[in-house]
């Protein structure tokens, strides 16, 4: 029994862990009322940063950082266009989701004729017991981490605060632009770490496909967990079971094969058709802000 529990165990552990960072990113953004649709683009760019500094380097602990600062930046983007020119945030989003993508496939087309080549796997990242990788237990970390900024902190409820009433929250001294500015950079760089992982310990290169969708599905998992970092890390493991049950019964004859390779995604489409409506977001989720406005 045990043989047969403990690889899909670690296959899910594996797979959420992308989604994880990602979805935290977006309970960051999106709890300081930015919503940040562009995770795709931003976990794609990661990637394609991370696989080529480890590729240079050998050191996958540098590409690593140099994914979450890369989507730092993007996600800098992000903030300008939506914090300081108070543009619509699902569009700027949504532009960061073709940006991302169409600059990471241009470069890596110029750098590696399509994709990053595939380094020694002593240059991936670390593994632990039960060859789970060293991220999955960061991930651990970083969900904790959040739950404690946000439940214990004054940090923390001045980011709920402000996803709530940022004008409320002005008159009581807050700086609205500084925090929603540190809330979606830090977003990106989650996001970043997320898209990074899957070059560096999933698939240990990037393709234009290395993320598929998985932006889409961590923002799902940010709704179904109720914007909070406990609820998307959950989430986020149930999307990855869904995804390790597809790898673990792929050559099963009894079940269709193109049916486990849609089931994540299917599994999306319902949590979303059928959680949605039970989700509250925060009052101030994707409102911009103008100081002296209402």
């Amino acid at each position: 029994m045990l043989d047969f529990l403990i690889p899909i165990l670690t296959t899910t552990f594996m797979y959420s862990t992308p989604l994880i960072f990602a979805a935290l990113g977006g309970v960051i953004s999106e709890r300081s009322g930015v919503i940040n649709i562009g995770i795709e683009g931003i976990m794609t760019m990661g990637a394609f940063v991370a696989a080529s500094i480890a590729y240079y380097t050998s050191n996958p602990w540098l590409g690593l950082l140099a994914g979450g600062i890369v989507g730092s930046l993007v996600a800098l983007l992000h903030a300008l266009a939506s914090i300081t020119f108070a543009a619509d945030q699902t569009i700027s989003g949504i532009a960061l989701n073709f940006i991302g993508p169409g600059l990471a496939v241009f470069l890596c087309k110029i750098f590696f004729n399509g994709q990053t080549k595939t380094y020694p796997i002593h240059n991936k990242l670390p593994k632990i017991f039960y060859n789970l990788d060293i991220t999955v237990v960061l991930a651990v970390i970083t969900a904790a981490v959040l739950y404690f900024i946000f439940k214990k902190t004054k940090l923390g409820l001045r980011i709920k605060a402000i996803g709530e009433n940022p004008y409320a929250a002005d008159s009581l001294g807050i700086n609205v632009y500084k925090t929603r500015y540190l809330c979606v950079i830090a977003s990106g760089a989650l996001a970043g770490i997320g898209g990074s992982v899957t070059t560096l310990s999933v698939i240990s290169q990037f393709s234009p496909s290395a993320i598929s969708g998985q932006g889409f599905i961590a923002l799902a998992a940010v709704i179904f967990g109720k914007w909070t970092s406990l609820g998307a890390y959950f989430s986020c493991l149930l999307f990855a079971f869904a995804q390790a049950l597809a790898v673990t019964f792929g050559g099963a004859d009894f079940i269709p094969s193109e049916f486990l390779n849609m089931l994540p995604y299917v599994l999306t489409i319902f949590i979303l058709v059928f959680f949605v409506g039970k989700s509250s977001a925060p009052k101030a989720n994707g409102k911009p802000y103008v100081k002296g406005e209402r």
